[in-house]
């Protein structure tokens, strides 16, 4: 019996590969935006307890250096957090970027599976034609054997 092979079996080898490597970065430009994103929280707990710290300053008897100190980390504080949600936004934008081509490049491994689909059904449609063929061809031979005896 004839064996089915898939001309283009080396594209669709190729599309799997690609395919694992959106995968590979997607997970990355994930776990890239996690981290950005527990830096973030990170620095607003921190403003959060430079903002409480700053509180209990001004409800003490008042030390003008400690408030200056105080209230020099929250502005630093506001500025690293600017800076850190901006990072936020760049992961987020790659991790979208990164999803996209994952989409595509398993749009494209679809198609192809599809086409190795449909190209084994006619491949099969092709070997039963032939077996159909065959078992006529006997059938007729045997028939028109018997008859001649």
């Amino acid at each position: 019996m004839a064996k089915f092979t898939y001309k283009m079996q080396n594209i669709l080898d190729i599309k799997y590969k690609l395919e694992t490597q959106a995968k590979t970065s997607f997970s990355i430009a994930a776990a890239t935006l996690d981290k950005e994103e527990e830096k973030l929280a990170e620095l607003n707990l921190r403003k959060w307890n430079y903002e409480n710290e700053a509180r209990k300053l001004v409800a003490d008897k008042l030390d003008f250096q400690a408030i200056k100190v105080n209230r020099a980390a929250i502005e630093n504080m506001k500025g690293a957090i600017r800076s850190q949600t901006l990072a936020v936004h760049v992961a987020q934008r790659n991790l979208e970027s990164a999803r996209k081509h994952l989409q595509e490049v398993m749009t494209e491994r679809k198609t192809h599976e599809k086409l190795k689909e449909k190209a084994f059904d006619e491949f099969k449609k092709e070997i039963e034609k032939n077996e159909s063929k065959a078992v006529d061809e006997l059938v007729s031979f045997t028939h028109n054997h018997a008859k001649n005896e």
